[in-house]
């Protein structure tokens, strides 16, 4: 018989950080400590140039959704296909200040629902103001889009509530988008 050597944990280098963060793929929704480096802004982090092949997580608790009940799940270490993660936001109460000059001219914000796996997302697009949704949509070509003022609610899990955040990412070419008034 052969002896099985178990990994040894990853250590956290001098120059990375360990950030509260939810991220929610097409069936688990993930909240853990997401490492990056130091000077990264995690809140925008996936629409830069330093975006990883996988996030790497710690302390990671799952929810999985599939064709029966919800699964639940913990991991010590997660690493996770960058390409597969639809949105992530920091954890409350952690954020970073918005990433747009508030003073900047001819800018709106554009209401809107999001529908990313089972969770329901409302939130506003910021946008030239000439411009509609639909419009907004159509040019932009960024593989990751902020939306602000968020509430996330999950209809399938009533005892979740919502969650509040300033400012999320998200893959607009795998998530549905839902207008509203306001």
């Amino acid at each position: 018989m052969t002896d099985v050597k178990l990994a040894k944990a990853y250590e956290k280098m001098a120059d990375e950080k360990l950030t509260p963060t939810i991220f929610y793929t097409q069936n688990m929704f993930i909240k853990g400590e997401a490492l990056s480096k130091e000077n990264i802004r995690v809140s925008t982090w996936l629409r830069t140039v330093a975006m990883p092949d996988f996030v790497h997580i710690f302390n990671a608790q799952l929810l999985v959704f599939g064709a029966g009940a919800v699964q639940s799940a913990t991991y010590q270490e997660l690493l996770v296909p960058t390409p597969q993660i639809l949105a992530y936001h920091m954890l409350p109460p952690a954020k970073d200040a918005v990433d747009y000059d508030e003073a900047e001219p001819n800018r709106k914000m554009e209401p809107c629902t999001l529908l990313v796996g089972t969770f329901r997302m409302n939130g506003h697009v910021r946008m030239a103001s000439q411009f509609d949704l639909c419009k907004n949509l159509e040019v932009n070509r960024s593989s990751f889009m902020s939306i602000y003022e968020v509430e996330i609610s999950n209809p399938a899990l009533p005892n979740m509530g919502v969650i509040h955040v300033p400012m999320m990412l998200i893959r607009p070419n795998t998530v549905a988008f839902g207008l509203r008034t306001s």
